[in-house]
C-alpha cells in the first residue's frame, strides 16, 4: 500500500466512525437519571477493601517528598508540595490502628479536600475507579468491630468482592482525626 492511499484509507474510517458517531441515539435523558450508577475509587487499607465516592478525591498519587511536621502526630508525616498547594500527607491506616502502613510500589496517596485545603490520604493499593449500582448498597456491620468502625457503614458486594464504603466526610469531620497535634 502506498502512502497516499493508506492516508486515504484512515481518513475513510474517521469519516466512517464520524457517521456511527452522528447516527447514534442517546437515550432519554429522564431515563439516564434513573440509571442509578455510583462512582468509587478502590482501595485496600491493611486488610479491608474500600470504595468512597469519586466525587472526594481530587487525584491519586504516588507517595510524594515531605517534609515532617514537629509537634504533629506521628501519622501526619508531612508537608509536601503538590503542584504549589501545601498538602498535608497522612498514613490513614496509621491513624486509625497505630500500625504504620507499609510502603511498597503500590502505596498511593488520595487527595481529598478537608475543610477547603486538601489533605493526602496514605493507602495501601488503589485498585481503580469502580461503578456500582446503588440499589446494591447494602447497610453492613462488619466493620463495626473495627477501627473503621463509624466510617463504614454501607457496602457493595460483587460476586468477587465486598467493598465498604468509606464516608469520607465522616472520617475527615472526626475529632481525632482533626486533632493532629501533639
Amino acid at each position: 500500500m502506498q502512502a497516499g492511499s493508506e492516508h486515504q484509507s484512515s481518513f475513510a474510517k474517521l469519516q466512517e466512525y464520524e457517521q456511527l458517531s452522528l447516527a447514534h441515539k442517546f437515550d432519554d435523558p429522564s431515563k439516564l437519571d434513573r440509571a442509578n450508577n455510583w462512582a468509587g475509587v478502590v482501595f485496600r487499607l491493611g486488610d479491608h477493601k474500600l470504595a468512597c465516592s469519586i466525587a472526594d478525591i481530587s487525584e491519586i498519587l504516588t507517595l510524594e517528598n515531605y517534609s515532617p511536621v514537629p509537634g504533629a502526630k506521628p501519622w501526619i508525616l508531612g508537608l509536601a508540595n503538590v503542584r504549589g498547594n501545601l498538602v498535608t500527607i497522612c498514613d490513614l491506616l496509621w491513624s486509625l490502628t497505630g500500625i504504620r502502613s507499609p510502603l511498597t510500589s503500590r502505596t498511593r496517596t488520595l487527595i481529598a479536600p478537608m475543610q477547603g485545603r486538601p489533605v493526602g490520604l496514605l493507602v495501601d493499593e488503589v485498585y481503580g475507579q469502580r461503578h456500582f449500582h446503588t440499589d446494591d448498597a447494602k447497610k453492613t456491620r462488619v466493620f463495626e468491630k473495627t477501627e473503621l468502625a463509624g466510617f463504614v457503614k454501607l457496602q457493595y458486594k460483587t460476586k468477587d468482592e465486598a467493598w465498604g464504603v468509606l464516608d469520607m466526610d465522616a472520617l475527615l469531620n472526626d475529632s481525632k482525626f482533626l486533632s493532629g497535634a501533639n
